[in-house]
């Protein structure tokens, strides 16, 4: 059992990494606006736009910067923060 609770952390955990990975790229790209026309950066597009469509929703862009980004990997990284804490207390029960 404590097994089968580590991989489904572990499975988790990476997938919210990798997203937030794929977030940074995403947000790299708008540097560059030739690239998200690519059919990776319409991949791209396709996966983070709903993600990042909630966030902007509630913070607007100041001017030209649009820092809903910063808020959507923040609590990113807080769900992650979240799941491990999770883990280790459903651990301890064991």
């Amino acid at each position: 059992m404590d097994a089968l609770l580590f991989n489904i952390f572990l499975f988790i955990r990476n997938a919210v990494q990798i997203y937030s990975f794929l977030l940074i790229i995403y947000i790299l790209m708008s540097w560059v606006p030739s690239t998200r026309e690519t059919k990776f950066g319409q991949l791209l597009a396709k996966v983070t736009e709903p993600y990042l469509g909630f966030f902007r929703k509630f913070i607007p862009p100041l001017g030209m910067i649009d820092i809903s980004p910063i808020a959507a990997i923040f609590a990113l990284q807080l769900i992650n923060r979240g799941i491990v804490q999770i883990y280790f207390m459903i651990r301890g029960l064991m």
